[in-house]
């Protein structure tokens, strides 16, 4: 059974303790003509050169509740839980993909995203041209490996704000809290978990197409993390950033 556990002891500790057993659940799949296991990959890269840090891109606007939980630090911890239905067609063979390069902060100011994010999606939606994606901003100390055999079980948890609903079918990420245990079976694991940080759950900006070069570079890339990092900035189009640690101060927090 999933229980919620605590922070890495030397992370630094949160402002405001969780004491309402928030959690971030998101259900993973291929997306942007990757499968989930390329994608597992791409973000262990991300991790490892972000000293823990690395993004996970989703398709919904996040919770009312995420900004001020980010701005007073509530430590919250990100379930990652693979669907149980096939991956749409658009995103096993996008017809466009692009790369995010910017966020919007809690604070709601842009930002570039962090040395070594990696963001992509398809490039178009059902309405034209794709001009927002959102993405989880994480912190592991774990290598990111997909684990088999703790069961999740959503149906213990309820959308936090509004009437406190349960999740939806159609609520791929949400921001639940807890309103009991559950032994119940369930279709559901917890493959892999982090915690969020830095703006937590935001929306991206400045999306660039990626050429079918870009994309195959990205598939075969074999280098260490100072490899990835500077990889990135040529994939994002980027001069690499001399200070990228001082304009994500926040992130580990």
């Amino acid at each position: 059974m999933f229980t919620l556990d605590h922070p890495p002891a030397d992370r630094p500790k949160p402002l405001v303790n969780n004491n309402e057993l928030y959690i971030c659940w998101s259900r993973m799949q291929a997306e942007a003509g990757q499968s989930l296991e390329e994608i597992l990959k791409r973000k262990e890269r991300e991790r490892r050169a972000g000293n823990g840090v690395f993004l996970w891109g989703v398709g919904n606007a996040p919770s009312t509740a995420i900004s001020p939980l980010a701005r007073l630090r509530v430590s919250i911890r990100v379930v990652f839980s693979a669907m149980k239905s096939k991956p749409k067609a658009a995103d096993v063979a996008p017809s466009r993909t692009v790369v995010w390069r910017r966020y919007i902060d809690e604070h709601g100011a842009e930002r570039q995203l962090p040395e070594g994010a990696l963001v992509t999606s398809r490039g178009d939606s059902a309405s034209g041209a794709k001009t927002r994606h959102y993405a989880l901003m994480c912190y592991s100390e774990e290598a990111l490996v997909l684990r088999h055999g703790v069961p999740f079980d959503p149906s213990a948890y309820r959308n936090v704000g509004g009437a406190g609903a349960p999740v939806g079918a159609s609520q791929v990420t949400a921001l639940l809290r807890q309103v009991e245990d559950s032994e119940r079976s369930s279709d559901y694991e917890a493959n892999f978990t982090a915690w969020l940080t830095g703006g937590y759950w935001v929306r991206l900006s400045d999306p660039k197409e990626l050429s079918s070069k870009a994309k195959a570079d990205i598939s075969s890339f074999a280098g260490g993390p100072s490899d990835w990092r500077d990889f990135v900035n040529e994939i994002r189009g980027e001069l690499p950033s001399r200070t990228s640690q001082l304009e994500h101060p926040d992130l580990l927090l």
